[in-house]
């Protein structure tokens, strides 16, 4: 947890309080359903929800925004950002169920009410659109642009930046981007926080119309 407030500073009581549970929410429910690497989960903070907040220290969501996470998992990158954003709604979808139970108790537990889940793949989603995808590693970059072009808003809430996909990922991303033939915007995040384990690791940002 000190490792969030290295970083960022300006929440209030129930942001801290929200924060400060999900390790141990996170711990109790991984030894029911495996949904955070075993490695990983001693290192919760760091390579979980750090790791989601870069992207609340490079865009700023705007209240009444409407946000999907794609193959959210155990709720990476939805559930820090929701807490992180409590004005904004954030959808988190993912195509294994069990998953999507444990991100509903850790939502009912901590009180954070601005999430929604489905059990869905995100390219079955009809008649809903968004201002945002986000997605971590999930799929290949032009897969993951093809499921979230459809679901993108027009219009943009931004007066800098046009709706589109935000993803993190990591390694050596030339294949991948020549792959999708897109002309995404990478910012590497050891320019946002110092932690070795940040090297090598970026924020993919895919606007419209791209």
């Amino acid at each position: 947890m000190e490792l969030i407030l290295k970083y960022f500073s300006e929440f209030s009581s129930t942001q801290l309080s929200q924060f400060k549970k999900l390790g141990e929410l996170y711990k109790d429910w991984n030894e029911k359903i495996n949904v955070v690497s075993r490695k990983d989960i001693d290192e919760l903070y760091e390579r979980h929800v750090l790791h989601s907040l870069s992207i609340a220290a490079e865009f700023e969501f705007l209240g009444g925004m409407d946000i999907i996470d794609i193959g959210t998992g155990g709720g990476f990158p939805g559930v820090p950002l929701a807490i992180y954003f409590p004005e904004v709604h954030f959808h988190l979808v993912d195509s294994i169920g069990k998953k999507i139970k444990v991100i509903d108790a850790i939502r009912q537990e901590l009180g954070i009410n601005n999430i929604t889940t489905e059990h869905i793949r995100a390219e079955q989603i009809k008649n809903r659109k968004f201002d945002f995808a986000v997605s971590r590693a999930v799929a290949p970059l032009k897969d993951l642009w093809m499921w979230s072009k459809p679901l993108l808003k027009k219009e943009s809430k931004l007066s800098d930046r046009r709706n589109g996909l935000i993803c993190l990922k990591g390694g050596d991303l030339a294949q991948e981007i020549s792959d999708s033939g897109l002309k995404p915007f990478s910012k590497p995040i050891e320019e946002i926080f110092e932690e070795e384990f940040f090297k090598e690791k970026f924020i993919i940002y895919v606007p419209q119309h791209s």
